[in-house]
């Protein structure tokens, strides 16, 4: 739906947004190649993971273009644009905020030049814990802040701080400094560069071209543009790809933690990580849940288009015949109509409406991917009573969500996710289901393939890998000054999440941001 400056998102109700995704980012080193329309795709294909902005570097060996806007991929770019921008290697990135708010200055990628003349380019998927420490070393070494309030670009400053050193070398020492989940492609005029935390929190992959090299958030962004997946990018490991060909090194041991709410959301069906097709693991985990909480009934339907293959895998494992019972507008989102106050309480309808000739009279399995606030499902559960079903059983393909995420997914503070609060039943009663089963947090890692180590699980039992900052100075709009403060939760664990908030844009009406070779930015038509 529209924001307050027009611009689209995929909220239906932005005051109560569910889990929100995170970034998406491509990196593509293909002489001859039309670099900018492959980037175009992969962000294309990238869209699903972040709404709010979309931007792309590219060079021709004698400087760095940004071109940069708030809203989607294809709102941002059209051909014209994107004819103008040529070159052999490129950048891109679609965000979701995480860490500063949604305004035109913190869209990606961000770009900077250092005293010795070399530009860098970096778009960055994931959070940063340590951002606010790092803010302070570099204010006391007089480090000047481009007006950015990401840790994108500071981490763009940092990389540029060091003009004695070649942006490799200076990755090698910046690398190191950063706490938190960053997966990252970064370039100046001749080099593209990938580095990926030690943890690997986040994903990156590594793709093969006929004429050179793509690095992307997802595996399938590499099946958009024509590539071949290589491999993952390594965690602690950082990748430069020039005309020289493609190097390795090492910044940090891996330790891998990759996030497991990848594989029940996040993630689009069609990729692979580490290995496992997220669609067959999506599947797996409705086997799982009908293992875990059988139940008589007639029909399972999804909730889409999410909740697709956990609802399969659910039909599959209990027998039960699988169905369409809600339909789902694919046009939400796409309308500059702001809904009135009467309108927005009829909620969900304006995205999903229920098949009554498939459920009247039935008993319903509901499979959806999880449940935040609550909102989504208590609306589905009374639309499908209205529409004749005789009982509604709710089916979620993840454990309940008890913790904030603080490394690159925006939730709901801890003091609204509804699971923190409720136990089973009160949350079943809250709904308004049935009965209501949630899968293991062993049935789910059990899907992934993945030993138990290798995973990020804080979102659903609090054990979060990578230590958060003393004195919990942490969230969205950290530097901007209005960072919230962690509260003192029972036990060590954190207490609360950045909050998400659509800010909109300090700029209304402004054009799309480019950046002109050295690094100068000024807003121009295209």
């Amino acid at each position: 739906m529209p924001r307050g400056d027009g611009r689209l998102t995929q909220d239906l109700d932005p005051q109560k947004p569910g889990p929100q995704d995170e970034c998406g980012v491509f990196g593509v080193w293909a002489p001859g190649e039309e670099i900018a329309k492959l980037t175009y795709f992969g962000l294309y294909a990238l869209q699903h993971r972040g709404q709010e902005a979309a931007g792309m570097a590219v060079s021709d060996g004698s400087g760095i273009v940004v071109y940069k806007d708030l809203g989607l991929v294809a709102q941002v770019f059209d051909e014209p644009t994107l004819a103008s921008l040529r070159g052999h290697l490129a950048i891109g990135h679609t965000r979701y905020s995480t860490t500063g708010g949604s305004t035109w200055e913190n869209a990606q990628p961000t770009i900077r030049s250092n005293a010795a003349g070399t530009t860098i380019a970096l778009a960055h998927n994931g959070n940063l814990v340590n951002t606010a420490r790092l803010a302070v070393e570099a204010a006391q070494r007089g480090l000047d802040s481009d007006g950015s309030t990401t840790d994108t670009a500071l981490m763009t400053m940092l990389l540029a701080s060091r003009p004695d050193l070649s942006v490799e070398a200076a990755a090698l020492e910046v690398l190191p400094t950063l706490r938190g989940a960053f997966s990252l492609v970064f370039m100046d005029d001749n080099t593209l560069y990938a580095a990926r935390d030690p943890y690997g929190v986040r994903p990156l992959v590594l793709g093969r071209m006929e004429r050179g090299w793509v690095v992307a958030s997802e595996t399938a962004a590499l099946d958009i543009v024509g590539a071949s997946v290589v491999r993952e990018v390594e965690p602690g490991e950082l990748i430069a790809i020039d005309e020289h060909g493609l190097r390795s090194a090492r910044f940090a041991a891996p330790e891998p933690k990759g996030c497991l709410f990848e594989y029940v959301y996040i993630a689009r069906p069609d990729t692979t990580i580490a290995g496992r097709n997220v669609y067959s693991a999506r599947v797996a985990i409705g086997r799982q849940l009908a293992k875990e909480h059988p139940v008589e009934a007639d029909l399972v339907i999804p909730v889409p288009e999410s909740g697709t293959p956990a609802a399969i895998g659910y039909a599959e494992g209990s027998g039960i015949t699988y169905g369409a019972g809600l339909m789902k507008n694919p046009y939400v989102g796409r309308t500059f109509i702001q809904p009135s106050q009467t309108l927005r309480q009829l909620g969900i309808r304006l995205k999903l409406n229920p098949l009554r000739e498939n459920v009247r009279g039935k008993r319903v399995v509901v499979v959806d991917d999880s449940i935040v606030r609550g909102n989504t499902q208590r609306a589905i559960v009374r639309m499908l009573r209205e529409a004749g079903a005789l009982e509604v059983h709710v089916r979620i393909s993840s454990p309940p969500v008890n913790w904030p995420c603080f490394y690159g997914i925006d939730f709901a503070t801890r003091a609204e996710l509804l699971a923190n609060g409720l136990d089973n039943d009160g949350i079943r009663r809250s709904i308004g289901a049935d009965t209501l089963g949630y899968v293991s947090l062993s049935g789910l890692i059990a899907a992934t393939e993945q030993p138990k180590t290798r995973l990020c699980r804080a979102c659903f039992d609090g054990e979060y890998p990578i230590e958060l900052p003393a004195g919990n100075l942490i969230g969205k709009h950290v530097l901007e000054g209005v960072g919230r403060r962690v509260s003192g939760d029972a036990g060590p664990r954190p207490g609360t999440g950045a909050q998400p908030e659509d800010t909109g844009t300090d700029r209304p009406g402004t054009l799309p941001l480019v950046a002109v070779p050295g690094g100068a930015e000024a807003p121009q038509r295209p």
